[in-house]
């Protein structure tokens, strides 16, 4: 099942320091995923100034229960980077 994700951080002082700090295992866990076919797409969100503010990603799962499961230890969640996240089902239309 694919699954729509955006997840905006938080808004604070602090929140380009957490994100900066939990980046590199979340590229890790992110080209694993990758890898086994559970990412299709994902990047930053950007700001005006083109500052990473949040991201988005299309993600395959099994099910919902899944998919939460890797959210959960994701570590821009660990991290408390990602503060607003939104899931909705999705399904690709158009591939490249």
């Amino acid at each position: 099942m694919q699954f729509l994700v955006t997840a905006y951080d938080g808004t604070d002082e602090q929140a380009q320091a957490r994100r900066a700090a939990a980046r590199p295992a979340h590229i890790e866990g992110a080209q694993s995923l990758k890898d086994n076919g559970n990412i299709l797409i994902g990047g930053a969100i950007l700001d005006e100034m083109g500052q990473m503010i949040g991201s988005s990603l299309i993600v395959e799962f099994e099910d919902r229960a899944a998919l939460d499961e890797w959210l959960n230890s994701d570590p821009y969640i660990t991290g408390d980077v990602w503060q607003d996240v939104k899931v909705l089902p999705f399904r690709v239309a158009v591939k490249s």
